[in-house]
């Protein structure tokens, strides 16, 4: 059947819907320049031209998003919302972030152009020599040995431009425009121990433009946006999946720190997309009518937690959530039901464990291991043989940690800066904080999840943050030391599985003027995301 297109009608409607709604776009407008002005310096008043230019493009932008909601206002049109919104924003982030600024994102681009060559398990043109050779020499000749040792993974020299330009804008450089140098070349890091499946996006980026013969710049450029396209298409899936609380699994996608991962070429934009759909699909499934499940239904939550876990290997934690679906949801009887879940179980978890026994041993070929010290036996020997680091390191994760997480929804890493700058932004952090608290605790909603769905998400929250900060533990912190390097975008999934987890049983709020202010903020959170980035980089004196 055909589909027709009536531009004019199409444009009288978004006409007549910006009248109609003319007060949420004030507001919109009110809250993207108080919240954008507060992320300015005393160089952006100098020479504003840039500030203005952003601020405009995010006004236009952010309008046209909110006429859309309000134009598709229905849970089951929710969907096509969040697809134009991700994209919307996602892109302009994409190009206007500085040069593999991203955490670790050189080495994210060097794994996505190996896999744009087809090569599935990047090869390690070196010898291995055991853990202990990476612990007999000073730390200054380890990092030494590995950067001019000449072995690591066969890659193309184009990525020199990245790791000489990294941080700099395409205003800082002129080499920007140089066409790609397909030379052989070595780099030293690769995520070798990563899935190839999490860079499959960047890669058929890379191989465009690689393809088309375009500038260097389009490497990086491409590899985000299309990277960006899979995790909208995920999302907008997972909230077209879930049957109920669209709108807090879709803020937890759209927090600036999600569209800042989904923007990049970093494996996270993957973690984060399919632990959400993960969500989404235990939620559908908690919520499906009676005798209405299959076993299909669980092998299709199993295939998407095994997935997950093999990027983020405590994420495979969520294929227990299937024990916690209620079990009149299935056709099967409760005896076949158990037994199957035992056995996705089972086969998720033996599949993860031959995944982490091959990929452990990865990391050595890491500038990380000489950088860190790390060697995972020696760190789960000096925890056996010293009690006291185990209640130190549950103090650290749940009193130190567990807070500068909370607060990391507006936290990015600088890869000049070589820190984080949270605290530049406390308003827009504080706003994003609370925004995040009403809409994941105090949502309303006519829907109630049984006692034991409520208690196994809590617990598997738990189990998750609590795996990945000791996989942090092993293979990150120096033996003996409690250096996690833990982000917020390692947890933003369970932040959707809270609004399951904490049952409010009543709120009088009125759900859909709920949904309308909820969706400005969010696009107003995006939109302040692109502005501070034109704050920090692009203030030309």
């Amino acid at each position: 059947m055909a589909v027709s297109f009536d531009l004019n009608a199409t444009l009288k409607d978004y006409k007549n819907m910006l009248f109609k709604s003319k007060k949420y776009c004030l507001i919109y407008i009110v809250l993207i320049f108080i919240l954008g002005l507060s992320t300015a310096n005393q160089k952006n008043f100098i020479r504003p031209e840039f500030l203005i230019l952003t601020f405009v493009l995010v006004a236009v932008l952010g309008i046209f998003c909110i006429l859309f909601y309000f134009l598709h206002n229905k849970d089951e049109e929710l969907y096509k919302f969040a697809f134009v919104v991700i994209l919307c924003f996602g892109i302009v982030c994409a190009l206007i972030v500085p040069i593999c600024d991203v955490s670790d994102e050189t080495e994210h681009l060097a794994r996505a152009e190996i896999t744009s060559q087809g090569v599935i398990i990047p090869h390690w043109t070196g010898e291995d020599k055991g853990v202990d050779a990476l612990f007999n020499h000073t730390e200054g000749e380890r990092i030494s040995s590995v950067k001019n040792s000449g072995v690591g993974y066969e890659s193309i020299s184009a990525l020199n431009f990245f790791s000489k330009n990294l941080g700099l804008t395409v205003f800082d450089t002129t080499h920007d425009t140089d066409k790609i140098n397909f030379t052989h070349h070595i780099i030293d890091s690769a995520f070798e121990q990563n899935p190839f499946f999490g860079y499959l996006p960047q890669a058929i980026g890379i191989f465009l433009a690689k393809f088309f013969d375009l500038n260097v710049i389009w490497l990086m450029w491409l590899a985000r946006i299309c990277n960006l396209l899979f995790y909208a298409g995920i999302i907008s899936l997972a909230v077209r999946k879930i049957p109920v609380l669209k709108i807090p699994l879709l803020a937890v996608a759209c927090i600036p720190i999600s569209i800042y991962q989904a923007a990049s070429i970093s494996i996270d934009s993957m973690i984060i997309c399919l632990g959400l759909l993960a969500v989404s699909y235990f939620v559908y499934m908690c919520k499906s009518p009676k005798d209405s499940l299959s076993q299909k239904d669980i092998g299709i939550f199993a295939i998407i937690c095994l997935l997950l876990g093999l990027c983020k290997l405590p994420y495979l934690a969520f294929v227990f959530l299937l024990f916690f679906v209620p079990s009149k949801n299935f056709k099967m009887d409760r005896k076949n039901v158990y037994l199957t879940i035992i056995i996705a179980i089972i086969i998720v978890s033996v599949i993860g464990l031959m995944w982490s026994r091959y990929s452990a041993p990865k990391l050595l070929h890491s500038w990380r291991s000489s950088r860190n010290l790390i060697n995972s036996t020696m760190q789960l020997n000096y925890v056996l043989s010293h009690p006291a680091s185990i209640s130190k390191f549950f103090y650290n994760i749940f009193f130190l940690d567990l807070p500068v997480i909370l607060v990391g929804v507006f936290n990015f890493f600088g890869a000049l800066q070589f820190s984080h700058y949270i605290d530049k932004y406390y308003l827009v952090t504080f706003s994003i904080v609370v925004y995040l608290a009403l809409t994941l605790l105090a949502y309303p909603r006519n829907v109630e999840f049984e006692l034991k769905t409520r208690l196994g998400s809590a617990f598997i929250i738990l189990v998750v943050y609590v795996g990945t900060c000791f996989i942090q533990l092993l293979t990150w912190a120096s033996v003996g030391y409690n250096n996690l390097g833990i982000s917020t975008r390692y947890f933003i999934p369970l932040f959707a599985l809270l609004p399951v987890a904490v049952w409010i049983k009543k709120n009088p709020i009125d759900k859909d003027k709920f949904d309308k202010y909820a969706v400005i903020l969010m696009v107003a959170f995006m939109a302040t995301l692109i502005i501070s980035f034109a704050t920090k980089y692009y203030a030309f004196v």
